[in-house]
């Protein structure tokens, strides 16, 4: 049955905006914004943390993966809570889980607890964007889906602006937990929005959630991503985990795609696979989650630990990108009656040339280069993602947008989570190829180091001087590996833009009065 505030909603159609829909938009773009920040948050002080931890470089990746993978593996469940318990009180479970599960990350004292905490943050976190998009999409006029798309979709840059700017500061000057704490009263404030001003304004529907598309899904994830995580540790075919991974991946998969076109009441609704667009849109959706949030992890490692630059730096030119995005955003509002697919394309190729653009860099990087590629990264992200959002939804029913917006956003979070690893697979596996050819060459035997300049740095007759070779020669396999990984960025951008001219555009529709 539906709630006793329905009587106050106003009803979809083509009109205007009322206070209402101004309200609720501007609630639900901070809402955004706190999801958004924990996104990038943890990025800034990944070096920090990993001191802090002493983890390795393998593991402090952890941080991000496992927060990205718990959203992924709770996202599908948001479609059917919402239908099932209410928007309201899904968004005040996510938001007040969302902000105690940041206190504990703050106050985490070894690693295997930061991670637990961050599975916290993406379980609850997971409903707070599929939700809300879907709560819009259904009570907005469809003629005024882009703009106030553009405008929500605002949260997701103001998060990554605000996030490592401040968090580079309160790091670098009170320590990385402050990172986790400065998000308690954003939380307190997206907490009060929603009790205040969200009201459900569709039936609730009483169905029983699908475990075992659930788990058969949750499964296939999970195993993925320990794959991806463990692989280079383990040695990939040399280790019997590495073996048996995969094939409960595909196993998993298939026990779920077959149940999803089979099962009476399945965790997926099968129609929704029926709209060429929504299908489109979930390849391109996987595309931009395997772009959106590479950079911004693979950077602060880079620049700290080869280049040295302070916390407070990184989170500038982190920042940078946000602006980028920012302004791509407004843009965007100016140019709703473009046909989608132009600034879509533009967008995946403006990301595609910052990765070569970085695929140029070498040790000596400059805070220029890094802060003008990522604001370039960010103007494509901002073309793309609004576009892509309004286009993959312009023709599902109202009453599959819950389920479509969830398996949407589930799709982005696998692309996002899978590619970091990917990644970080490329980098480490680069550099260990790089050291094991270049010490060949260290030797007494090398008349190289007889030459003067180079014996003044690097005496191989010493332990003292083979350390300090050693330690040179690290750094350059590494810059390498992460030369590597900009290349498959750049690759995968390109790769993107031929399935945008699938699409096709819907007419739209006049506004009445």
């Amino acid at each position: 049955m539906s709630t006793a505030e329905t009587a106050t909603d106003p009803p979809v159609g083509e009109g205007g905006l009322t206070v209402w829909h101004v309200t609720v938009l501007l609630i639900l773009t901070f809402v955004t914004i706190l999801y958004s920040m924990t996104v990038t948050i943890a990025n800034v002080a990944l070096p920090d943390i990993r001191g802090a931890l002493s983890a390795t470089q393998d593991q402090i990746t952890w941080i991000v993966t496992a927060n990205i993978v718990a959203t992924a593996v709770a996202t599908p469940m948001t479609g059917w809570l919402a239908s099932r318990f209410g928007v309201r009180p899904v968004l005040l479970v996510a938001v007040a889980g969302f902000t105690l599960s940041s206190v504990l990350c703050g106050a985490a004292t070894s690693l295997m607890a930061l991670v637990v905490f961050r599975v916290g943050q993406g379980l609850f976190g997971a409903a707070m964007v599929p939700v809300s998009q879907a709560f819009l999409m259904r009570n907005f006029p469809r003629h005024l889906h882009n703009a106030s798309m553009s405008i929500w979709a605002m949260g997701a840059v103001l998060g990554p602006i605000i996030a490592p700017t401040v968090g580079g500061y309160l790091s670098e000057a009170y320590g990385w937990r402050w990172v986790f704490f400065m998000i308690v009263p954003f939380g307190m404030i997206a907490f009060l929005g929603v009790a205040l001003v969200i009201r459900e304004s569709v039936e609730l529907v009483q169905t029983r959630l699908d475990w075992t598309g659930f788990l058969l899904l949750s499964l296939g994830i999970t195993a993925l991503q320990l794959l991806m995580d463990r692989g280079e540790r383990n040695g990939w075919l040399d280790s019997t985990e590495t073996w048996v991974e995969p094939i409960i991946v595909a196993g998993a998969l298939y026990m779920f795609i077959v149940h999803t076109f089979t099962a009476r009441n399945s965790f997926v609704n099968p129609r929704l696979f029926l709209d060429r667009n929504y299908n489109l849109g979930l390849i391109l959706v996987l595309s931009f989650g395997m772009l959106n949030f590479t950079p911004m992890v693979l950077f602060p490692p880079l620049l700290q630990e080869l280049r040295g630059y302070p916390q407070s730096i990184i989170g500038l030119l982190l920042a940078a990108r946000g602006v980028g995005t920012l302004i791509a955003f407004t843009s965007m509002y100016f140019l709703g009656r473009l046909d989608p697919r132009i600034p879509m394309t533009f967008g995946f190729v403006l990301q595609g040339l910052s990765g070569f653009y970085m695929a140029q860099f070498d040790i000596n990087l400059t805070t220029w280069g890094v802060g003008w590629t990522g604001f370039v990264q960010g103007v494509g992200v901002g073309f793309a993602w609004i576009p892509l959002s309004v286009i993959a939804f312009a023709t599902l029913k109202p009453e599959t947008m819950n389920q479509g917006a969830a398996f949407f956003h589930l799709l982005r979070n696998i692309g996002s989570s899978i590619y970091i690893s990917l990644s970080v697979v490329v980098l480490l596996h680069t550099a260990k190829i790089h050291y094991a050819i270049s010490t060949e060459w260290v030797s007494i035997y090398n008349k190289l180091f007889d030459m003067p300049f180079v014996a003044g740095l690097w005496n191989v007759s010493s332990t003292t001087g083979l350390a300090v070779l050693s330690g040179e020669i690290q750094r350059q396999g590494l810059m390498i590996g992460y030369i590597n990984a900009f290349y498959l960025f750049a690759a995968t951008s390109f790769l993107t833009v031929p399935f945008i001219f699938f699409l096709r555009v819907p007419k739209k529709k006049k506004p009445v009065g």
